[in-house]
């Protein structure tokens, strides 16, 4: 019998990370839910889960902080063995004028952003190393790519992520180990909620497809990059954003 594969999706109570964990739970893997403050929203959403797939879970973890994750990574193991699929969503946004950014806002958003996928990365690569195979996806931003004028922070956390994917791509390359990111252009989620209709219609207007990308667009191309077995793909930061940048 095929046993099944393990994917641990952070920050999957709502928005992207939803849609991914919820397109793997629908294709039969073993999948861990992840959040730090809806844990009532995600026990939900396991619950639901399970009436199509027994095999999911969900675990409370500040993914920023190693320790967490470490106790979270034991549980896994406990219940599922090792993380084949380690898909890096959690973060946060900041929206103003960097001069007038609290250092300690700014700190937390690297941490969220950039610290998650280190963590987890570091905890889930010694068993993909020992087994030659494994998958780690990091959600980014084109904003990462080219910046954006009043989400410095943000900016430069991904723009860190992307950093950290094509250097740990290198390392890991030889042991199987595939690292991509998705930079993703403006996604229909709630870091959006901030703007106004107006905002939301001239944004929709700079965008040459018309309009914002869809969490489960996102998630669909996330499950294709890790589930085609395309092994030559990796090192990559794939820009999805309707012709934006």
């Amino acid at each position: 019998m095929k046993i099944a594969k393990t994917v641990l999706v952070t920050g999957s109570s709502r928005g992207i990370g939803y849609e991914i964990a919820k397109i793997f739970v629908e294709s039969g893997y073993n999948v861990v839910l992840n959040c730090i403050q809806r844990s009532k929203l995600m026990d939900q959403i396991v619950h639901i889960f399970r009436q199509t797939n027994p095999n999911v879970i969900g675990i409370k973890c500040d993914v920023s902080n190693y320790e967490e994750c470490r106790a979270m990574f034991v549980q896994i193991a406990q219940t599922f063995g090792n993380v084949d699929i380690l898909i890096n969503n959690a973060g946060i946004s900041d929206f103003g004028l960097f001069g007038q950014t609290d250092v300690i806002d700014w700190h937390k958003t690297i941490e969220s952003n950039l610290y998650s996928a280190m963590n987890c990365s570091h905890l889930a690569i010694e068993k993909m190393i020992s087994n030659k195979s494994g998958q780690i996806l990091n959600i980014s931003s084109i904003w990462g790519n080219v910046g954006a004028s009043c989400e410095v922070a943000y900016s430069t956390a991904k723009a860190a992520v992307n950093g950290f994917t094509k250097a740990l791509a290198k390392e890991l390359a030889p042991s199987g180990v595939q690292v991509n990111a998705i930079a993703c252009g403006v996604v229909d989620t709630g870091m959006n909620i901030r703007l106004t209709p107006e905002e939301r219609e001239q944004l929709e207007k700079s965008i040459p497809i018309g309009r914002f990308l869809r969490p489960e667009e996102v998630a669909k191309f996330a499950f294709s990059i890790c589930t085609e077995n395309i092994t030559y793909l990796t090192g990559q930061i794939i820009t999805i954003d309707g012709g934006m940048t």
